[in-house]
């Protein structure tokens, strides 16, 4: 990434050394050997990627060839999206904006300054950039560059949950639908676990000798996040019968058998896909008494204990049995079916 900066954004062409001189990472080099080693290696990853560097002098008089880039060889012409692309488009720039992972594409540039190289300010400036407002996210990212073991606190449950101290060898952090976590090796639990970033602890301590992390080689951090979640998926369908008029965002992800009266009212037996019992249930008891569940009995016991959750956080404790108190304080508990009455 910053080689490729630093030959992006000049219209000269940077002979080796003066390029040693401004990436950053060709100065660590043990000698004149391992730096041009490093740069081969580099630029023929560059070339294998598509990336047109280019080799040329400025005059007659050099006699060391200079290499830079292309900016109209390298960048891509006009490109029509859908608006899913776009999206998805979108959503992928955002990911790129706060300054934990600026300060390489920023030194370069700066380095590129400062050697007096010409730089196109207004199009060659490339800082690839993560949004995150949780405070112990740039210390976990840095503990995985320099694969350094971390201890912290993490808070279980939420934010009213206790906190817990973990020792973890990471091996990355990974965005899953909007929040990011950490994903490594918990030597308490001699375990791979992952944590939701935003309930570790602000004091997040590097411990041990950099280098001391080894990433497992077959490890997909994705697969691990996604899988700790989000639960397995469960094969089958539901059925449900909805009162006419009502939960109209339901029926849209239903299929409708036929219309069915439940109760004295007049309604419709849909049938649903159920791939998650907590996520449905979710969905249906957010209806209260329009939606009863017919089958599985898994899934009705599920929307029992979501309502039997709500009437607890919300009982009085005047009222009998922990009841929820409706209109003119008249009690309605839940059915077996799953309706309040």
């Amino acid at each position: 990434m910053n080689l490729v900066l630093c030959l992006l954004s000049t219209r000269q062409f940077l002979p080796a050394e003066r390029i040693r001189q401004i990436v950053p990472g060709y100065a660590d080099a043990r000698g004149d050997d391992a730096f041009f080693r490093m740069f081969e290696r580099d630029k023929n990853e560059l070339r294998e990627l598509g990336v047109p560097l280019e080799t040329g002098r400025l005059s007659s008089f050099d006699t060391v060839d200079g290499y830079r880039i292309a900016r109209q060889d390298y960048e891509l012409g006009d490109i029509d999206l859908e608006p899913d692309e776009a999206a998805a488009v979108a959503l992928a720039a955002r990911l790129w904006d706060s300054p934990d992972l600026a300060a390489p594409a920023h030194s370069a540039l700066v380095k590129l300054r400062a050697a007096g190289v010409e730089v196109d300010e207004d199009q060659g400036r490339v800082q690839p950039r993560v949004r995150t407002t949780e405070p112990a996210f740039g210390p976990l990212l840095a503990a995985v560059r320099s694969g350094r073991v971390v201890m912290f606190q993490h808070r279980r449950g939420g934010p009213g949950g206790p906190l817990q101290r973990r020792i973890v060898e990471p091996w990355g952090v990974v965005s899953w639908r909007g929040r990011w976590y950490l994903v490594g090796h918990d030597r308490d639990r001699n375990a791979p676990r992952s944590f939701r970033v935003s309930r570790i602890s602000e004091s997040v301590t590097a411990i041990g000798p950099a280098g001391a992390v080894a990433v497992p080689a077959d490890i997909d951090l994705m697969a691990m996040v996604r899988h700790n979640v989000d639960p397995p998926a469960v094969s089958g369908t539901a059925r449900v019968w909805v009162a006419d008029g009502r939960a109209h965002g339901l029926r849209r992800l239903a299929r409708v058998i036929g219309p069915r009266s439940h109760g004295g009212r007049a309604g419709d037996e849909l049938e649903l896909d159920l791939r998650s019992v907590d996520t449905v249930a979710r969905w249906l008891a957010g209806h209260g008494p329009d939606v009863v569940v017919l089958a599985p009995e898994s899934l009705a016991e599920a929307v029992r204990g979501n309502w039997a959750a709500a009437a607890a956080a919300h009982s009085r404790t005047d009222a009998p049995g922990g009841a929820v108190l409706g209109p003119a304080g008249r009690t309605r508990r839940p059915d077996r079916a799953g309706t309040v009455r």
